[in-house]
């Protein structure tokens, strides 16, 4: 399950390096200390780093949290079956848990060469409408290809990615080589996808201390995108959802909140409903996926999307390591001289969160949740409410 959604894959993530050059030296504020999440981060080293709570979570909600973690990592199946509460998979699906991509709560990886399958990545899709001159989910595979699906009912496609180096030089002479995807959609089940299909790759993400970005205040954020307008370095501005919303999860800011976030994630990338997301994900082309046999209506009750929500709000951010070692301090001070930290904030304040432990936190996130254009390189061809086909929130 994708609850930040995925990280887009292209040049452009890596030729903002030789940019930086270009940029006017920022002035070095104080080092960050070990400290990046406030008084609720945790100080462990070993592979289990990104799967604990928050520290100083209280009894009851260290409850939900273990319950919430049960849910990110139990396998769902397919309807109907002895396991009622944990049926309805699909019918067309990419995992069948969201520990499935985000092993650990950690980070996923895209496949390194053509003859792999996509494991904890996926191809978001779209065609453009000439009507209204916008992209749209493509009629007969929705806004993103599921390659896996329940007995009787055909994925709806196979994709794999193959990569081509670039190479080049940044600003001060160095070389560098990029990777480029390319993406081949082998055998489409519900007839042609069209030649001009608008595809993004995108890998999941690591889902620690998102509750803290949640607590975030608006106006904070809002500020923030007045400060890079005036300044003229960079300028970020939000993603304005429908109901005006402000977008702050998703590699597009397309979501508000977690809650909605991890149920958009459910429907599309596992196929199980909620309330915010009832209905099934087959599209009208696919007659077998609606025909096939639901786990409840919905599939998920909302006291499992609560339990689910408050563990992804509560995951807590290890402590820095080593951080005071001369190569750490010396590339911080270089990240923020070349500008980076215009974008990637280096201090925000949490406001008011249900959640006590949440509210209140200093914390180091290195973002801005804002929207910046990262340019045709990384362009992808596909807007989002607000955001452009080349503009990408602040990881």
């Amino acid at each position: 399950m994708s609850f930040q959604r995925w990280e887009p894959v292209g040049p452009a993530a890596i030729l903002m390096g030789a940019l930086l050059v270009a940029l006017p030296l920022q002035a070095q504020d104080a080092p960050l200390g070990p400290d990046l999440a406030g008084t609720t981060g945790r100080k462990i080293v070993t592979q289990m780093a990104f799967t604990l709570p928050l520290a100083g979570l209280d009894a009851e909600r260290q409850r939900e949290f273990f319950f919430g973690n049960r849910l990110f990592n139990t396998n769902w199946v397919a309807a109907p079956s002895s396991t009622e509460k944990f049926d309805g998979l699909g019918p067309t699906f990419n995992r069948v848990s969201c520990d499935a991509c985000h092993l650990r709560d950690g980070r996923g990886q895209v496949p390194d060469s053509a003859g792999e399958p996509l494991q904890s990545a996926l191809v978001r899709i779209s065609v453009w409408d000439a009507a209204t001159k916008t992209a749209i989910p493509h009629p007969a595979y929705g806004d993103q290809l599921n390659d896996r699906a329940i007995s009787g009912v055909k994925a709806e496609a196979r994709v794999r990615v193959s990569w081509t180096e670039l190479p080049g030089k940044y600003g001060d002479g160095s070389a560098y080589s990029l990777r480029k995807p390319t993406i081949q959609i082998d055998q489409p089940a519900y007839g042609p996808l069209g030649k001009d299909l608008l595809t993004s790759l995108r890998v999941a993400p690591a889902v620690i201390g998102l509750g803290l970005l949640e607590a975030v205040p608006e106006a904070d954020i809002l500020a923030l995108a007045e400060k890079q307008a005036k300044d003229g370095i960079v300028s970020g501005r939000p993603n304005r959802l429908d109901g005006g919303k402000l977008g702050r999860f998703g590699w597009k800011a397309n979501q508000p909140d977690l809650r909605t976030q991890n149920a958009g994630a459910a429907n599309g990338d596992i196929g199980i409903t909620t309330s915010l997301f009832p209905k099934q994900n087959c599209p009208p082309a696919q007659k077998a996926c609606l025909a096939a046999p639901n786990g409840g209506e919905p599939e998920m009750s909302d006291a499992y999307l609560e339990k689910l929500t408050t563990y992804t709000q509560t995951l807590a951010v290890p402590r820095r390591r080593e951080w005071e070692t001369p190569e750490l301090t010396r590339g911080e001070a270089l990240f923020t001289g070349f500008g980076c930290a215009a974008c990637h904030v280096s201090t925000l304040k949490t406001g008011d969160h249900k959640i006590p432990e949440l509210r209140n936190q200093t914390i180091h996130p290195l973002t801005d949740l804002l929207l910046h254009d990262m340019g045709p390189g990384l362009a992808d061809g596909r807007p989002d409410h607000d955001a452009g086909p080349s503009e990408w929130r602040t990881p």
